[in-house]
Parts: structure tokens; C-alpha cells; sequence
């Protein structure tokens, strides 16, 4: 076992130095945002959505992008692999983010008020699979099964350090059909968390959009995450302008995938003239909204994609980095604009907390994060084409 691929003492004293603020200021945030919740429970728990949203995307985006480096190899997946099995490992703590949406059903979802259902058809119809009981047993579901894909692949990874004999191979076989298992469990997941904010909005490209979405937070996430790693040891001795390179082209493929669904979604749906499902967007582009989705469109694709297309930027890990702010800032408004809008239907409006929360849920994330990327290398010492990685260039 390579002692030089463990952090560095520096970095360790850095990581911990991290953590502290990260912790206080998380819980700082989210008691503000509770003492504010008594003055508003509905912009509590709405914000609260919003950012269990944005970061149970990023998390179960780690999780996908490790399944598809054990499936398809690639220099990116050594050097990024600790980071994503320590991003996994904080699944726990999203499962308890989501407890204070169980308290508060009844001011996100019309099915969670048994009066509204008895005066809807809709809701009648859906009450079997749509109800409480059922939504907190199937999240339950979700992250049980989340846990033992998670469970299984940082085990496995730890004993290719110790005995990597026969690893690998486990690890492909759990990620072929563990990917199929995360499609399918996020789109019913998504459908349940999110598209069933609006009571009369279906669409069967939901689920993938939630996939992809994301899978863009998990891949951008990783390259801010590796730039400040390379800043220091052992890190610095082994990132090359070749590893963001490749990072910087699943990013663009990311993205790229991102506006397809997007785009794809409201073309059938406005092509189509669907009554129920046009009211999704109604309030989205007929309002104030549509100058976020304008947003959306021009600063989460179109300059993104440009500025991707550049060879030379995407070896520059700063540069690279600051697009990566702009994205990640994007699709936090992303999630702003498919949850606010069905209860501010008529024009923008975002309260206070829509801000403070997430970012208390994301200090406190960030915590836990940090405490697990220190446990183990920061490479795998004994994984198939480790020395390869480290001489990585690219033409």
C-alpha cells in the first residue's frame, strides 16, 4: 500500500479546518430557517423541498457516475472515485433531511388533505397509490435500496486496497444492474417528490430529467471538489490538465443530456396541446416565472455549452471551475422553478428561506462530506490501470 496517495497532513488539517465552519454555519442557517418557519410553515417546507432536492441529486449522481466508471473504466473515474464513494456515504444524511417533509405533506401535496381528495375525482382515483402511509413506506423503500448499492460498493472498493483479486469484476456486476435499478428509482422517486406537487401534470420524461439533473450536480460537483484537492497533496502530485479535461467533456455530455430531456419534455407537451399537462407550464413561462426560464435556457445551457466547446478551457481547472459555479448556482434555480411555481402561480416570487434553508441544508451536508472524504485514500491503490491514470494525457 502507497502511504503517498493517503492525504496529506496538510490536507488533513485542512479538511477539518473546513468542517467546522461548514457545521456551524449549516446549523446556524437551518435553526434560522426553522424560527422562520413559524411565521410561514408552507415557504418552510417549500424551501426545504428545494434543497433536499438539489442535494439527494447530487449524492445519487455520485453513486450513478461510480456505477458507470466500473462499467466503462476511464482515467476520469480513478482520480474522482474517493471523492464520489464519500459523497455516497453521506446518504444517511439525506435520509434525515427528508424528515421534515414527512411533517409537512399537507403544505406541499394536495393528496396529503383527505378534504381536498374527497372534492377531487383525480385525487379519488390516485388516493390508493397517492396517500401518507404509502409515500413515507415507498421513501423508505427508495433509500433502502439506495443504501445497499452504496453499502456494497464502497465495501468492495475497500477491499481492492487490501485484496483486489476479483474486485473489479464485482463491481461491474453490481453496476449493471444497479444503474438500471437508479433510472428506476429516482423516476419514481421524482414522481413522487416532485411531480406530484401539481395535481393535474404527468410526464413520462420526468424521471430522466431528475437522472440527468442530477447527474450535472454530481459531475460539476466533482471538479470544484478536485481543483481544491489538487491545491495540496497527494492530489496536487497526481491532477493533470488531461483528468479535467475528460471531467470538462462529461460535463458538457451532462449538460447537453440536461436541455435534451428538457427541450423534449415541453415540445411533446406543447406540440401535443395536452390540456393538464400545459398547465405545468402555464404558470412557468405565461408569468414572471418565464424570465427564469429564460435564465435556464441561456445561462444553464447556451453559454455553458459554448464555453465547453473550448479545448483549452477545459484543461484549465479554475477556468473550468468557474463554469462549473455557474452551473451548479443554475440548477439550484432549476429546482426553484419546478417547485415555486405551482404554488406562486401568479409571478416570481421567492421568500427568504428559499435561500437560507438549502444552504443550511448544504452546510451541514458539506460537514459530513468532508469527515468521510478523510477515512480513506484519496486513490485506489490497488485498482486495474492505476499507474495509466496517473500518466493520462489526452490529444
Amino acid at each position: 500500500m502507497s502511504p503517498s496517495y493517503n492525504p496529506s497532513p496538510e490536507l488533513v488539517r485542512t479538511l477539518r479546518r473546513w468542517q467546522t465552519p461548514a457545521l456551524t454555519g449549516g446549523l446556524l442557517l437551518l435553526a434560522i430557517s426553522v424560527a422562520g418557519g413559524f411565521f410561514g410553515w408552507p415557504d418552510f417546507f417549500h424551501a426545504w423541498l428545494i434543497g433536499f432536492l438539489f442535494w439527494q441529486g447530487l449524492v445519487l449522481g455520485c453513486m450513478a457516475f461510480l456505477m458507470l466508471f466500473y462499467l466503462t473504466g476511464g482515467a476520469w473515474g480513478v482520480v474522482t472515485r474517493r471523492t464520489f464513494e464519500a459523497a455516497t456515504r453521506t446518504l444517511p444524511m439525506i435520509a434525515a433531511f427528508f424528515i421534515p417533509l414527512a411533517f409537512g405533506m399537507p403544505d406541499l401535496y394536495d393528496w396529503a388533505h383527505p378534504e381536498r381528495v374527497r372534492l377531487n375525482h383525480l385525487l379519488q382515483h390516485r388516493s390508493v397509490y397517492m396517500n401518507p402511509v404509502f409515500f413515507l413506506v415507498r421513501t423508505a423503500i427508495y433509500f433502502l435500496i439506495w443504501m445497499v448499492f452504496i453499502h456494497y460498493l464502497n465495501r468492495w472498493s475497500a477491499d481492492e486496497d487490501r485484496a483486489p483479486a476479483g474486485q473489479p469484476l464485482k463491481l461491474a456486476r453490481l453496476s449493471a444492474p444497479g444503474l438500471i435499478v437508479y433510472v428506476f428509482t429516482t423516476t419514481f422517486a421524482a414522481v413522487d417528490w416532485a411531480e406530484s406537487l401539481q395535481t393535474s401534470f404527468y410526464s413520462t420524461i420526468w424521471g430522466f430529467l431528475f437522472v440527468a439533473s442530477g447527474c450535472l450536480t454530481a459531475i460539476g460537483f466533482s471538479i470544484l471538489a478536485m481543483w481544491l484537492l489538487g491545491k495540496r497533496a497527494p492530489m496536487s502530485q497526481v491532477l493533470r490538465p488531461s483528468h479535467f479535461h475528460d471531467l470538462g467533456k462529461l460535463l458538457l455530455m451532462m449538460l447537453m443530456l440536461w436541455a435534451y430531456f428538457s427541450f423534449s419534455q415541453l415540445l411533446i407537451i406543447w406540440a401535443g396541446d395536452l390540456p393538464h399537462e400545459i398547465s405545468y407550464y402555464l404558470p412557468r413561462f405565461g408569468t414572471t416565472w418565464g424570465w427564469l426560464g429564460a435564465a435556464l435556457i441561456v445561462v444553464q445551457f447556451v453559454i455553458p455549452f459554448l464555453l465547453l466547446l473550448n479545448m483549452p478551457l477545459k484543461r484549465n481547472a479554475a477556468i473550468l471551475s468557474a463554469v462549473v459555479v455557474l452551473v451548479l448556482f443554475m440548477r439550484y434555480m432549476g429546482i426553484v422553478w419546478y417547485v415555486l411555481p405551482g404554488f406562486d402561480r401568479a409571478g416570481f416570487h421567492m421568500s427568504w428561506l428559499t435561500v437560507v434553508a438549502p444552504l443550511g441544508l448544504g452546510g451541514v451536508w458539506l460537514w459530513s462530506f468532508l469527515g468521510e472524504l478523510g477515512k480513506r485514500p484519496l486513490l485506489p491503490l490497488n485498482t486495474p490501470g492505476l499507474e495509466a491514470a496517473l500518466v493520462h494525457e489526452t490529444e
